[in-house]
């Protein structure tokens, strides 16, 4: 999943979905895919129509749409504010959970770790250091 949304700007959200689903060997449904990151009554809008955590959540649901069994995500949350980005880490757990898709999530809010099975830490481009988390959070629990 990409930093910046990379979504078509003359395509709905379900036809930005749909994209991938022609490509993949066992998609699931585009609306499928944006019923499961919350965004069920907004399908048939354009990303100029969407707030920027919408047009996120576009881009996470093309991205699982395609059933991956790993999900890479540079800064989700990077761009927007702590309401949304709880909105956003929400739909990755939920994917996670749902799915099974083992999710990363790169990222330097250090404050998204407290829902995350293990944290890795990076200093100059070496593992320094790594923990597990016993109790995860839920995403509402998050503070920015």
């Amino acid at each position: 999943m990409f930093q910046f949304y990379s979504l078509i700007p003359s395509l709905t959200a379900r036809e930005n979905v749909a994209l991938v689903t022609e490509i993949a060997e066992r998609p699931m449904l585009p609306e499928e895919a944006l019923t499961l990151v919350g965004l069920e009554t907004r399908m048939d809008h354009f990303p100029a129509q969407l707030s920027g955590g919408e047009q996120q959540r576009v881009a996470i649901a093309r991205a699982i749409a395609k059933r991956p069994e790993v999900l890479l995500c540079d800064e989700p949350t990077g761009a927007l504010d702590s309401k949304t980005g709880i909105r956003v880490i929400d739909a990755l757990l939920a994917v996670n959970r749902q799915l099974g898709t083992t999710t990363l999530v790169i990222t330097h809010n250090a404050n998204i770790q407290g829902v995350a099975d293990r944290v890795l830490f990076f200093a100059d481009g070496l593992i320094s250091s790594t923990q597990r988390n016993e109790t995860r959070k839920a995403a509402g629990e998050l503070v920015w």
